[in-house]
């Protein structure tokens, strides 16, 4: 599905947020081609009153004045160099960005302003970047942190349809790591009973521990209005067997009870720490273990 482009100028670039690790994030898009069935964005869609269904992604809007905005805004005197997470609401290095470069002038924007930042991305294109995260990581804390829920090529078919496969994304996260930049992995959202065999959680922690990852974190799909529905659609196509399950999980609740989700979100944790994912980039290290051999084809 081809995505249509609406450029529109935007009065602000920093929205404060709440409930988060965070403070203010930065979306220089809005909306999101990638079409992640269990996308938590489709909720605020909905309250937006705009589709939540199968048109997500359809429309992206395009603020073609962020960059400038934003250097208004962290050229404030009140303004106290908070970190910024860019992509909290939609994939910074989706494909508008190849021709929009928006991203990228935002983060020249931080680096000018020695702003510490993050960025949260499904979208392998960070790599073109990587001079302008380099110099911004002279001048502030750059975090970036690379999504890759599952390396199950079936199931990142009928979860992701609109991203790069996941193996791409783990070279980018070498690539990045080679740069000298703080990049981790995002093993994010994890379905029950879809990716979250011994097996597919094993594969993807130690791929990330060959690909350098400087940190390793997890968690368990939760499902708000808008999103529930569409995921669960989507499940009852492509994994009908599990629609029981996930109705019985969700009913009346949006994230799962502990009972279901700490075991998953632990058996990560110990396959961290056995495969020893860290931040090595100042380390000598030990020969790593046989890489795994990761199968491109689509």
């Amino acid at each position: 599905m081809r995505a249509d482009y609406r450029e529109e100028p935007c009065r602000g670039a920093l929205n404060r947020v709440k409930g988060m690790d965070f403070d203010w994030s930065l979306n220089p898009y809005m909306g999101c081609a990638h079409r992640c069935t269990y996308c938590y964005v489709r909720w605020f869609e909905q309250r937006a009153d705009r589709p939540s269904d199968d048109r997500y992604g359809s429309s992206v809007r395009v603020k073609v004045n962020i960059v400038e905005v934003l250097r208004q805004e962290l050229a404030r005197p009140s303004w106290q160099r908070e970190e910024i997470v860019v992509g909290a609401a939609t994939d910074p290095y989706q494909p508008a960005e190849g021709r929009y470069r928006l991203t990228r002038g935002c983060l020249e924007v931080m680096s000018e302003r020695r702003n510490p930042f993050g960025i949260i991305t499904r979208g392998p294109l960070i790599v073109r970047d990587i001079d302008v995260l380099q110099a911004a990581s002279k001048r502030a804390d750059v975090t970036v942190n690379v999504s890759i829920p599952t390396l199950d090529l079936d199931v990142w078919q009928k979860t992701e349809p609109g991203t790069a496969p996941p193996a791409a994304r783990m070279k980018a996260i070498r690539r990045l790591v080679d740069a000298g930049i703080d990049a981790g992995v995002a093993v994010a959202p994890i379905l029950p009973g879809i990716s979250d065999k011994p097996e597919q959680l094993d594969t993807v922690v130690r791929a990330a521990r060959d690909a350098g990852a400087t940190r390793l974190w997890s968690i368990v799909v939760h499902l708000q209005p808008g999103t529930r529905e569409h995921f669960l659609r989507s499940l009852e196509r492509h994994w009908p067997e599990q629609l029981s399950r996930y109705e019985r999980l969700f009913a009346g609740r949006t994230h799962l009870p502990p009972a279901e989700s700490q075991p998953i979100t632990s058996q990560v944790a110990q396959l961290r720490a056995q495969y020893g994912v860290s931040d090595r980039r100042a380390l000598k290290l030990l020969p790593p273990p046989e890489p795994i051999q990761l199968d491109l084809a689509i």
